[in-house]
C-alpha cells in the first residue's frame, strides 16, 4: 500500500496506569482486527473489548488508523527482537549456507503464523504513513546488510554482488513466509513451501546442483 498521511498517537504514556491502558487497547484492537478486519474493526468494538471507554481510546488515539500503526510498530519490534539474535549467530559462527537459509525462513515463518489474519490487515490495509514507512524500509535495509555480512563469511556462496544477492535473499524470504501465512494454500503446509524457498536460495546463491534434501 502506498504511504499517506496518517494520524499518529495523540501521546506517549508514561505512568505504569497509562502504559497498561494503551497496552490493553492494542491486545484488543490485534483481537478486533484479527477478527472483523479492517472495516468492521471499529473503535467501539476495541474500547468494548478493552474494557475503557471510548474516551479513553480517544486520549491515547485520534482514530483506528493511529492504532494500527502502533500495531504495526509493535510487530516491527517484536521481529526485531526475534531476529537480531539469529542474525548474530550466523556472523559469529556462520553455518553452511543451506542451514542458515533455513533459520531465517523458518524464523520468519514462525513470526507470520501468530494471528494471520491481523497480519494481513496491518500490512496489506493499513496505512504507511512515511514514518512507519521509514521504519520498515530502515528494518529491511539492516536486514539486507547482516545477510551480505554472512553470505561474504561463506566460502560456498559464489554471487559477485554479495548486496544484491542480500536483497534477493530478504525478498524471496519475506515474500514466501508473508504470502504464504496469510493466504494459506489449501492442504499444504507452509514449512513445505518454505523449504523449496531456501534450497532454490541456495542454488541461487552456491552455484551448483545442490541435491534435494528431505524435509
Amino acid at each position: 500500500m502506498a504511504a499517506k498521511p496518517a494520524a499518529s498517537p495523540r501521546r506517549k504514556p508514561v505512568q505504569r496506569r497509562s502504559i497498561d491502558t494503551v497496552d490493553a487497547i492494542l491486545e484488543a484492537a490485534a483481537q478486533v482486527f484479527e477478527r472483523h478486519g479492517y472495516a468492521a474493526g471499529t473503535t467501539n468494538r476495541i474500547a468494548e473489548r478493552a474494557g475503557v471507554s471510548i474516551g479513553t481510546v480517544y486520549q491515547y488515539f485520534p482514530d483506528k488508523d493511529a492504532i494500527l500503526v502502533a500495531l504495526v510498530t509493535r510487530h516491527l519490534e517484536e521481529g526485531t527482537a526475534v531476529l537480531v539474535p539469529i542474525v548474530g549467530q550466523l556472523l559469529s559462527e556462520p553455518p553452511p549456507i543451506s542451514e542458515g537459509l533455513t533459520r531465517i525462513l523458518e524464523a520468519l515463518l514462525e513470526l507470520h503464523r501468530h494471528q494471520p489474519q491481523l497480519h494481513r490487515v496491518l500490512f496489506e490495509e493499513a496505512p504507511r504513513p512515511e514514518h512507519l514507512q521509514r521504519d520498515l524500509d530502515a528494518a529491511a535495509d539492516r536486514a539486507t546488510a547482516a545477510v551480505a555480512a554472512y553470505l561474504r563469511l561463506r566460502p560456498e556462496v559464489q554471487t559477485r554482488d554479495p548486496d544484491l544477492a542480500a536483497q534477493m535473499v530478504v525478498l524471496v524470504a519475506e515474500t514466501v513466509t508473508h504470502g504464504l501465512v496469510i493466504h494459506p494454500r489449501d492442504g499444504v503446509d507452509p514449512a513445505a513451501y518454505a523449504h523449496e524457498a531456501a534450497l532454490m536460495l541456495e542454488r541461487y546463491l552456491t552455484g551448483s546442483d545442490v541435491p534435494v534434501r528431505s524435509h
